[in-house]
């Protein structure tokens, strides 16, 4: 064990962890969730290239020298590969505005970095985690703009989940085009639709809500690094200010600009909470698609059975040989979580307060689970639902020519109202007849 002290007092840490005594305090004080920031690997990433970006910055300003900067620029680069992430114990959801998250980074760094000088976790020495590591950053520029890196990196998987799901949706609309059957309004009997029409609709919505979530998303390119605490820059020189966004597209390769106003960006979330209603929105969407699949393949002898979906797994502990729509099943229930998710974010979006928003890593926390869920779901959903769902032809063919959608081909011979006095006069079979035969007799002077 080592002791490492601070004006609350002294405090015992393992030797060999990397982070110190304020990584600790927030340990001891903020905890509740039971999840930790080593758990979100592209945040941790995306804070180290903020710390990187900053000492190249800073270097350039004069504000460190070339030996302390190549040094937190090492330590930096094992975290954005991926080294060092279990020593990042802290609640991913702790109060004070992040000062946890940004503190446990700023250690984990200069006990990195300082052992490049031979000198023991623990020393800080000749690199302190805020003199150094920290130099011209608060809390709120870094984990700002860090949460933002990191949704848009965590969006990319995402995104391509949704391009696979489109996909398959429109093969399966090509393949069940020949398919007519029976389309439904409130959830009663209607006209006849193709199979392959229905499909389409499903593949345009989710089409359209990617094209929103990409747009939204793409705002997020604005950030305020720089701004220090409230977006007045202080504490941060000027020649830093000047350049620390252009060092960050460089070390990660994405473009971005300072927000228009950093005062604004500081206060205010409404980005986030952008991004957050879109991901509610698909999420909504997807449970609608979800629910009508279930409804079309139900039964399969006592249900609509239009459709059959692979069977992946026993359906039931009770029922032998049952098989129920757990894949759908799952789908929904991520999507419930994700609507859960932006009830935080848009919580945290009115409870921010005067110069600084203090819970938008609530926010960025919450948008980053949404997207994980969704796209581990829509994997699974695409791979093992959607691409081996068939039609059950001869039941569409059947309900295709069941008496509602007869009906409505016998108002477009004889006008609605003739339509239905056939329809209350005649049974289903001298309905067919009529439209098969032509030459209808009723007399419709009286109408």
């Amino acid at each position: 064990m080592r002791e490492e002290s601070d004006q609350f007092g002294a405090v015992e840490i393992s030797k060999d962890a990397l982070y110190g005594i304020q990584t600790v305090r927030t340990m001891q004080n903020l905890s509740f969730s039971g999840r930790t920031l080593s758990q979100y690997s592209t945040y941790i990433e995306s804070l180290a290239l903020v710390k990187k970006a900053a000492a190249l910055a800073n270097q350039e300003a004069g504000i460190i020298d070339n030996i302390i900067g190549n040094a937190i620029m090492i330590a930096c680069d094992s975290l954005i590969k991926g080294d060092y992430h279990e020593h990042f114990p802290i609640d991913i959801l702790h109060g004070g505005g992040g000062i946890g998250t940004n503190m446990n980074m700023n250690e984990v760094i200069a006990n990195l970095a300082n052992e490049l000088f031979g000198t023991p976790r623990g020393s800080y020495s000749p690199i302190h985690p805020a003199d150094q590591v920290n130099a011209s950053q608060s809390t709120s520029d870094v984990c700002h703009t860090a949460i933002r890196l990191a949704i848009m990196k965590r969006s990319e998987p995402l995104f391509a989940a949704l391009d696979q799901l489109i996909e398959a949706i429109k093969s399966k609309a090509v393949e069940f085009q020949d398919v007519t059957t029976i389309a439904r309004t409130c959830l009663q009997d209607g006209m006849r639709v193709q199979l392959g029409d229905t499909f389409s609709g499903y593949s345009q919505v989710i089409n359209r809500r990617l094209l929103s979530l990409e747009e939204a998303t793409s705002k997020l390119h604005f950030i305020n690094l720089g701004g220090t605490v409230i977006g007045s820059g202080v504490g941060a020189p000027q020649a830093y200010r000047d350049t620390v966004v252009s060092k960050l597209c460089e070390v990660s390769g994405i473009d971005l600009a300072h927000r228009e106003n950093l005062y604004d960006a500081a206060q205010n979330i409404d980005d986030l909470a952008r991004v957050s209603s879109e991901l509610r929105i698909l999420a909504s969407c997807l449970i609608k698609l979800a629910k009508d699949l279930r409804l079309l393949s139900s039964g399969p002898e006592a249900g609509f059975a239009e459709i059959q979906l692979p069977a992946v797994q026993a359906g039931s502990s009770f029922f032998p040989g049952k098989v129920n729509p757990v894949i759908p099943e799952t789908l929904i229930q991520c999507c419930f979580q994700v609507i859960g998710c932006d009830s935080v974010v848009q919580s945290t979006l009115e409870h921010g307060e005067l110069g600084l928003n203090v819970f938008e890593g609530a926010a960025g926390v919450n948008i980053l689970d949404a997207m994980g869920m969704l796209e581990k779901a829509l994997v699974t959903f695409t791979e093992k639902c959607i691409r081996e769902i068939e039609a059950n032809r001869e039941r569409c063919e059947e309900l295709s020519n069941s008496f509602i959608p007869l009906v409505v081909e016998l108002k477009e011979k004889v006008g609605y109202t003739a339509a239905a006095r056939l329809a209350k006069d005649k049974g289903n079979e001298e309905i067919k007849n009529l439209i098969q035969n032509g030459g209808f007799e009723y007399d419709t002077s009286n109408e």
